[in-house]
Order: C-alpha cells, then structure tokens, then sequence
C-alpha cells in the first residue's frame, strides 16, 4: 500500500490493547448479521460513513472532521473498512449469476495471457513458465488442504466430491502434510497448478529457511521437507513414507505467486485474548520473510473456517489481519469458509483471478545470456582457439581467407536482390587461381 496516514504502530501497547478489545464496533454495525435489521452503508459530506436502516440514516462517523487522537483515528479507520467488508460480502450474493463466466475466464487461462505490456515490454521479452505455480504456505491447521479440495471442486468439469488433497482432521497432531504435493486445476490441465506445502514451524527461523529453499530453488512435486526442530521419530516417518512412495525425479517449478492460508478462528482468540498472541507475532514476521514478496507485491491472504464464525466476526478478523500484514482487508484479504454455497465459489475465484494476475505482473524479463546463447558462444571462442594455431602454421591461410573474403563480399553485391548490384565486379578466371588453393 502507498500513501501515508496514521500507523497503529505508533500507538502504545495499552492503547493497541484497548482498540483491539473494542473491535464489537456500534449496533448498526453488528446488527447487520440480523437479517431482519440489515441495511447499508454510505459515505456522508465529509468523507465518512453513515448506516441506513430501518430506524433513518445515522452518521458513523467523518474523517473530515478534527479528530485529537491517533487512536481515534484508527478507530474511524477500521469502521470505514468494516463497511466496505460487509458490503462485499452483500456483493457476492448479487454476483451469483455471473459465476459461470468467471469460471470460463479461470479454465481458460493461459500463462502470459495478462501480462501488463508496460512500456515497449511485450509477451516475448518475459519468461513465461508453461504452468503457473501458486504455493500454499500457512500453519498448522489453517486448511491449506482443504482450500485446494474447494478449489478442485470449483473448476473440475466432472463433479466428482472426492477430495483430492489429503486433509488432517485433528490439527494439533503431528501427522500432516510432509510432502509437497501439486494439484492441476482443473484437473489434466497444464495452466495452473497448486502447491500444498507442509505447515509453519514455531521457529521463524526455521520457516525463513524453508520459505527460502523454496522460492530460490522451487517446488518439486513429492519432495520431503525436513526441519531441524524434527525429532528422531518424525524424521524416520517421513522417510519410510518416502521409501514406501519410491522416489519422484519431478523437475522443480519456480514460484510465482503465494497464498497466504490463515486460520480465521485462531485470529479470533488471538483478539478477544483468549490465545497467546505469541502466534500472531508468528503469523506476521513470516508473512513480512522479504522471499515471499514480489518486488512491492505480498502475498493474498486467505482466511478459513469462516464458516463456524458470524459475518461480524470475519470482518473483525480481515482487519485484524491487515493491520498486522499491512496489507488492504477488503481486497487483499479473501474470505473462503467451508461453505458449499455460490457465494463461497464466487469468493474463491476472486482470489484465483487476484493471484493469477499478480502472478504475471511479477513474471521475470528474459535474460540476454542464456544457457544456449552461453554455449554457443563457448564454441565460437573453442574454434577460434583451434584456429590459431592453424594460421601460425600455414602462412598462405590468411591469403586464401582474404580471397575467400573478397569473394563472397562480391558474389553477395552481384545477387538480384542486392542494391549494390552496379558495383559488381565479380570477374574469376578460376584457372589462374589454381596456385593459391594448392600452395
């Protein structure tokens, strides 16, 4: 985000403490979870929100006005965003009908195909992987898994409601995804694939490591992914595991874009202090692993398990998460619950279309010396090492490449298609010259 404004980090960790506490926001506020008492919302003259519903308009509140602290500040800051997420969420229900074409614009993508042309920069000065890979990165229990079935089920043509990925039921075991795992959506196709990845680590150490290997070297489909935090036991599972499966010679795919996966009802008791916001601090010094960035683009961020939680609450939550992040709760942040509904797909292919599109801004220019150019260039410099040896020893070569020289400047200048046609002079008496070829 550009621009500048009040930051919630310049204000003491009483007065952060208290504006977290009074997230619960006005009664026209949460009363939008009622339908019987729902309305919308507006801006009034001075560039703030009023709520209009059953009992008249009221005026939430203007930034317009003198405001005397940084905390009221934030405080009209986080009402404005709440409307703007509820009135999203309104949206959706609206853009239902459209859904089939936003499923067509997904199925038929093709890497390069939203490329920004800025500049003189075209499709063919970029290097345009053949298979967009996004990766899945979250911690433990957030649902990357079960995103990927959600999607799966979104844009495979044949609605078979097996999962694909497999999904941890109990979070807090230690058992979960070990392997990288990529999924095709849809399924057979060659544009898109998913990369379910293994859980955070408690460390941030540890994940900056991970996250690292990851984005330098890429992603291979069914390598193991080890931590130094692993015990004996652990690493001797996922070994047998790997030994059991055979090994997987899958050429590695670099990343182009990231997604964020959080659990929304672990933000939740981290706001009402019920956790430990240890995991929080967590959650946001991964998030701000320079690796994960793309030159001043983060990563999407997907919050789950929305649907155990009232529309208030997930409000509550995308903000929470985007003065954490730093990044835009309205569109940034994607609400993708575990609902079966049109909304949620509506959602989920948001989120699809945003990630694709910041995939290809990011796409990196072609580079001049590549390998092939490189080897040829390595040929040229190894005939030219063989050659000079060559002209030492015969004295009459450079004759006979001067010659060859003179001749081919000529025969190009007495060509049909030359413009240098009238100054031909190509005239050979080939047996006065037999000398120079047998000398």
């Amino acid at each position: 985000m550009g621009g500048g404004g009040i930051s919630s980090s310049t204000l003491s960790q009483e007065e952060k403490s208290d504006l977290d506490q009074n997230l619960e926001y006005p009664d026209e506020f949460s009363s939008m979870n009622d339908d019987t008492q729902r309305g919308s919302f507006d801006v009034n003259e001075t560039g703030g929100l009023k709520f209009e519903g059953f009992d008249g308009i009221k005026d939430v509140g203007g930034l317009g006005c003198t405001l005397c602290s940084d905390s009221e500040i934030i405080r009209k800051r986080r009402e404005k965003a709440y409307g703007e997420i509820m009135r999203g969420y309104e949206a959706l229900s609206s853009r239902v009908g459209s859904i089939e074409e936003a499923k067509k614009l997904i199925l038929s993508y093709k890497p390069g195909e939203w490329i920004d042309k800025v500049g003189s920069m075209r499709m063919k000065d970029y290097d345009v992987p053949k298979t967009v890979s996004l990766v899945l990165i979250g911690p433990r229990g957030s649902g990357k898994s079960s995103l990927v079935n959600r999607i799966s089920r979104i844009l495979d043509t044949e609605k078979v409601m097996l999962d694909r990925a497999q999904v941890s039921y109990n979070s807090s075991s230690e058992d979960g995804t070990c392997f990288l795992q990529e999924y095709k959506v849809p399924r057979g196709s060659n544009s898109i694939c998913l990369y379910d990845t293994r859980s955070l680590s408690e460390s941030s150490s540890e994940n900056f490591e991970m996250i690292k290997r990851w984005m330098e070297k890429g992603v291979r489909h069914g390598e193991a992914v080890f931590r130094d935090s692993d015990n004996a036991s652990m690493r001797k599972s996922i070994i047998c595991r790997a030994w059991q499966a055979g090994f997987c010679f899958c050429e590695p795919r670099r990343v182009n874009f990231v997604i964020f996966v959080i659990n929304g009802i672990s933000v939740l008791k981290s706001i009402d202090g019920v956790d430990d916001a240890q995991s929080m601090r967590l959650l946001a010094e991964t998030f701000r692993c320079p690796y994960l960035s793309f030159k001043d683009n983060k990563p999407v961020v997907v919050i789950t398990h929305g649907d155990l939680l009232s529309q208030s609450d997930r409000a509550r939550v995308r903000i929470h998460l985007g003065e954490s992040l730093g990044i835009p709760p309205a569109t940034q942040i994607f609400d993708i619950p575990d609902n079966c509904d049109l909304e949620t797909e509506v959602s989920a292919l948001d989120m699809l279309r945003y990630s694709l599109m910041h995939a290809e801004r990011n796409l990196p220019q072609k580079n001049f010396w590549s390998s092939d150019k490189v080897l040829v260039l390595l040929i040229l410099i190894l005939i030219c090492v063989l050659l000079i040896p060559l002209w030492k020893v015969s004295p009459g070569l450079d004759k006979r490449i001067q010659y060859m020289h003179r001749n081919i400047v000529n025969h190009i200048k007495c060509s049909s298609w030359s413009p240098w046609r009238d100054s031909c002079t190509l005239d050979i008496d080939w047996r006065k010259i037999r000398h120079i070829w047998s000398g």
